[in-house]
């Protein structure tokens, strides 16, 4: 026979702070998970071999994103066209296919905001081959070289690729800086109406200009002294610069390798958007674009607000029903049975109702009674007479004369609690005196 108490029905496994800590950790993660889903966070690398900011190929910008970064500039890589009504510096690297509608919409919105930055491209790439150990994911093979073709956009500026020949050196120029490009076969320039040259060739080639529209002389200070002419002093507040890199391997991962080209980048950033400006590398164009979700519009204002609210209101339901937790209890009665709650629940009742000078005088009579039915007193004599029978009674037993009708009297005097409570012990005591 086993003397192994039963455990006991509807026990709970875990304690209290322990159901509250799980329950607080999951509603933590739940709400960290539709962040993160709403953001993007959780939408994977773009380093698909593109040639933009996340491209980590030769045709990639990720090192000119990581360049601005470490020289203290802040930098987004922009999935929707909303970073075309922001202000700071855009940033657009639109592929060969891209619509020049599209292009001329985006700088035209933004340039009433901030600089627009865009770099041409010129490599086709293909992806490294699979049996190529050696190489890293995004990394890409240049296959061949030819300039846009974006109708819509700038049509009054035409772009040239010149082979320079193998073994050759190709350099490039600015006032303080040169260089050399890393593929002299493939160089890409420009020329067209109002184009202010910011990087030229030997031979007068342009491969970096900003447009001559009177819109930020600022640029001025990077343009080679005797390509520069006279300096705009146009209407600086109207439109800010638009600035056209002819030669992508003057800012991608390609001609980063070396460091005048990481110089030329850092001045160009530097004289568009300030010292520590707002940077935005637009992916939207290299169809990277990621379209706003019910989810990230709830972590967007204004619903962001209503958001906010909904979790507050979560948290007021868990919290009710952490209160609740355990095995339900059954109620108690409003009132108890037995003579002990009956007497509590009536001094509850008179101490709510503040009538203490209602109990001295019946307290009085029934002492009396029970006295009177102690010393088997006639019923029929009258009060007075029973009030000296029982004051002679209480000087017989050493209580002093009228001892028991002064201690009535000072009861039914009585006005308040502790009055009575006093009065009401004195007679008490007299009446365990005369029993005895």
């Amino acid at each position: 026979m086993s003397t192994d108490a039963a455990p006991l029905a509807g026990a709970n496994p875990f304690s209290t702070r322990t159901a509250l800590a799980l329950v607080l950790f999951g509603s933590l993660v739940f709400v960290a998970l539709l962040w993160m889903i709403g953001s993007g966070l959780g939408t994977g690398d773009a380093n698909d071999g593109g040639a933009h900011a996340e491209g980590r190929g030769l045709n990639g910008y990720s090192a000119f994103a990581k360049l601005l970064e470490e020289g203290g500039h802040t930098v987004h890589r922009s999935r929707s066209e909303r970073a075309f009504g922001e202000p700071g510096l855009l940033i657009l690297t639109p592929p060969q296919q891209a619509k020049g509608r599209d292009i001329d919409q985006a700088v035209s919105r933004h340039r009433r905001l901030g600089p627009t930055l865009v770099i041409t491209p010129k490599w086709s790439a293909a992806p490294t081959s699979l049996q190529d150990t050696s190489a890293k994911r995004g990394w890409v093979r240049l296959i061949g070289a030819s300039g846009p073709n974006w109708p819509g956009f700038l049509d009054q500026v035409s772009v040239d690729v010149k082979d320079g020949g193998a073994g050759q050196r190709v350099r490039w120029r600015t006032r303080t800086l040169a260089g050399d490009f890393p593929d002299p076969r493939r160089v890409m320039s420009g020329t067209g109406a109002g184009l202010v040259p910011l990087v030229i060739g030997e031979r007068g080639e342009i491969y970096a200009a900003y447009l001559d529209d009177g819109s930020y002389p600022g640029l001025a200070a990077m343009v080679p002294g005797e390509m520069s002419g006279e300096d705009d002093q146009g209407d600086a507040g109207a439109l800010y610069p638009l600035v056209i890199v002819f030669d992508p391997d003057l800012l991608d991962n390609y001609g980063m390798a070396e460091l005048p080209s990481a110089q030329l980048a850092y001045g160009l950033v530097g004289a568009m958007a300030g010292e520590g400006g707002q940077v935005t590398f637009d992916l939207t164009l290299n169809g990277l674009e990621r379209d706003a979700s019910l989810l990230s519009l709830a972590f967007t204002p204004p619903f962001l607000a209503a958001t906010l609210c909904l979790l507050l209101a979560a948290g007021a339901v868990g919290w009710r029903a952490f209160l609740r937790f355990g095995p339900p209890h059954a109620p108690g009665r409003a009132i108890a049975f037995g003579k002990r709650a009956l007497v509590a629940n009536s001094a509850g009742l008179i101490v709510r109702s503040r009538r203490f000078h209602l109990l001295g005088r019946p307290y009085a009579e029934a002492t009396r009674q029970r006295l009177a039915r102690a010393f088997a007193l006639p019923r029929n004599r009258d009060g007075a007479a029973e009030l000296t029978a029982l004051d002679q009674a209480a000087l017989s037993a050493g209580a002093g004369p009228h001892a028991f009708s002064q201690a009535t009297a000072r009861l039914e005097q009585a006005r308040n609690e502790r009055d009575l409570v006093k009065a009401a012990a004195e007679l008490h005591a007299l009446e365990r005196t005369l029993t005895r």
